[in-house]
Protein backbone atom coordinates (compact mmCIF):
# COMPACT_ATOMS: atom_id res chain seq x y z
CA UNK A 1 0.00 0.00 0.00
CA UNK A 2 1.13 3.55 -0.73
CA UNK A 3 -0.10 7.09 -0.23
CA UNK A 4 -0.82 9.48 -3.08
CA UNK A 5 0.08 13.16 -2.76
CA UNK A 6 -3.26 14.99 -2.86
CA UNK A 7 -1.95 18.55 -2.69
CA UNK A 8 0.95 20.75 -1.78
CA UNK A 9 -0.26 22.99 1.05
CA UNK A 10 1.03 26.54 1.35
CA UNK A 11 0.24 28.56 4.46
CA UNK A 12 -0.34 32.22 3.69
CA UNK A 13 -1.83 35.52 4.82
CA UNK A 14 -4.18 35.98 1.81
CA UNK A 15 -5.14 32.66 0.24
CA UNK A 16 -7.00 34.06 -2.74
CA UNK A 17 -4.37 36.62 -3.78
CA UNK A 18 -1.49 34.18 -3.40
CA UNK A 19 -3.40 31.56 -5.39
CA UNK A 20 -3.94 34.19 -8.12
CA UNK A 21 -0.15 34.79 -8.24
CA UNK A 22 0.55 31.05 -8.58
CA UNK A 23 -2.23 30.69 -11.14
CA UNK A 24 -0.39 33.25 -13.30
CA UNK A 25 2.96 31.51 -12.66
CA UNK A 26 1.67 28.09 -13.74
CA UNK A 27 -0.91 29.17 -16.30
CA UNK A 28 -3.44 26.97 -14.48
CA UNK A 29 -6.87 27.93 -13.19
CA UNK A 30 -8.10 28.60 -9.70
CA UNK A 31 -10.79 26.25 -8.46
CA UNK A 32 -14.01 27.58 -10.04
CA UNK A 33 -15.66 28.18 -6.64
CA UNK A 34 -12.75 30.21 -5.19
CA UNK A 35 -13.37 33.93 -4.66
CA UNK A 36 -11.73 36.93 -2.93
CA UNK A 37 -11.77 36.58 0.85
CA UNK A 38 -11.79 32.76 0.84
CA UNK A 39 -9.54 31.33 3.55
CA UNK A 40 -8.77 28.25 1.42
CA UNK A 41 -8.11 28.28 -2.32
CA UNK A 42 -6.64 25.94 -4.91
CA UNK A 43 -4.73 26.13 -8.18
CA UNK A 44 -5.67 23.13 -10.32
CA UNK A 45 -2.45 22.01 -11.98
CA UNK A 46 -2.68 20.17 -15.31
CA UNK A 47 -0.70 17.26 -13.87
CA UNK A 48 0.17 16.21 -10.35
CA UNK A 49 -1.20 17.46 -7.06
CA UNK A 50 -3.21 20.61 -6.45
CA UNK A 51 -1.57 23.74 -5.01
CA UNK A 52 -3.64 24.36 -1.88
CA UNK A 53 -3.46 27.75 -0.15
CA UNK A 54 -4.54 27.92 3.48
CA UNK A 55 -4.87 31.27 5.24
CA UNK A 56 -3.18 31.25 8.66
CA UNK A 57 -2.83 34.01 11.30
CA UNK A 58 0.96 33.91 11.59
CA UNK A 59 3.33 35.27 8.94
CA UNK A 60 6.29 33.47 7.44
CA UNK A 61 9.40 33.82 9.63
CA UNK A 62 12.16 31.57 8.26
CA UNK A 63 13.33 29.72 5.16
CA UNK A 64 10.96 27.12 3.68
CA UNK A 65 11.78 23.51 4.49
CA UNK A 66 10.02 22.43 1.29
CA UNK A 67 9.66 24.43 -1.90
CA UNK A 68 8.59 24.19 -5.52
CA UNK A 69 11.11 23.88 -8.35
CA UNK A 70 9.90 25.20 -11.70
CA UNK A 71 11.21 24.01 -15.07
CA UNK A 72 10.10 26.65 -17.61
CA UNK A 73 9.03 26.02 -21.19
CA UNK A 74 11.04 29.09 -22.22
CA UNK A 75 14.59 29.83 -21.10
CA UNK A 76 15.39 30.16 -17.41
CA UNK A 77 16.34 33.81 -17.95
CA UNK A 78 13.04 34.65 -19.66
CA UNK A 79 11.06 32.91 -16.94
CA UNK A 80 12.93 34.68 -14.12
CA UNK A 81 12.16 38.03 -15.78
CA UNK A 82 8.49 37.07 -16.27
CA UNK A 83 8.11 36.00 -12.64
CA UNK A 84 9.79 39.17 -11.36
CA UNK A 85 7.23 41.08 -13.44
CA UNK A 86 4.41 39.15 -11.71
CA UNK A 87 5.65 40.24 -8.29
CA UNK A 88 8.29 37.64 -7.36
CA UNK A 89 11.56 38.72 -5.73
CA UNK A 90 15.05 37.37 -6.48
CA UNK A 91 16.43 35.87 -3.25
CA UNK A 92 19.60 34.03 -4.28
CA UNK A 93 21.24 33.72 -7.67
CA UNK A 94 22.91 30.35 -8.29
CA UNK A 95 23.17 30.86 -12.06
CA UNK A 96 26.66 30.21 -13.41
CA UNK A 97 28.47 31.80 -16.40
CA UNK A 98 28.40 28.43 -18.21
CA UNK A 99 24.57 28.40 -18.09
CA UNK A 100 24.20 25.86 -15.30
CA UNK A 101 22.56 26.56 -11.96
CA UNK A 102 19.25 28.01 -10.84
CA UNK A 103 17.65 31.11 -9.36
CA UNK A 104 15.84 31.23 -6.02
CA UNK A 105 12.86 33.57 -6.02
CA UNK A 106 10.12 34.32 -3.50
CA UNK A 107 6.42 34.80 -4.13
CA UNK A 108 4.67 37.95 -2.82
CA UNK A 109 4.41 36.43 0.69
CA UNK A 110 8.07 35.38 0.83
CA UNK A 111 7.75 31.65 0.01
CA UNK A 112 10.90 30.55 -1.80
CA UNK A 113 10.90 28.61 -5.06
CA UNK A 114 13.52 27.76 -7.67
CA UNK A 115 13.63 28.37 -11.39
CA UNK A 116 15.67 25.68 -13.13
CA UNK A 117 16.98 25.47 -16.70
CA UNK A 118 14.47 24.47 -19.37
CA UNK A 119 14.65 21.02 -20.96
CA UNK A 120 16.12 22.56 -24.12
CA UNK A 121 18.80 24.36 -22.10
CA UNK A 122 19.63 21.12 -20.30
CA UNK A 123 19.85 19.22 -23.60
CA UNK A 124 22.12 21.87 -25.11
CA UNK A 125 24.53 21.40 -22.19
CA UNK A 126 24.28 17.61 -22.21
CA UNK A 127 22.69 17.42 -18.75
Amino acid sequence: MVSVVQNVAIDCEDAYELARFWSRVTGCSLHPEDKPGDRETQVLLAEGPVLYFNQVPESKKTKNRIHLCLRPETSREQEVERLLGLGATLITDHRNPDGSGWAVLADPEGNEFCVLRSESERAAMGS
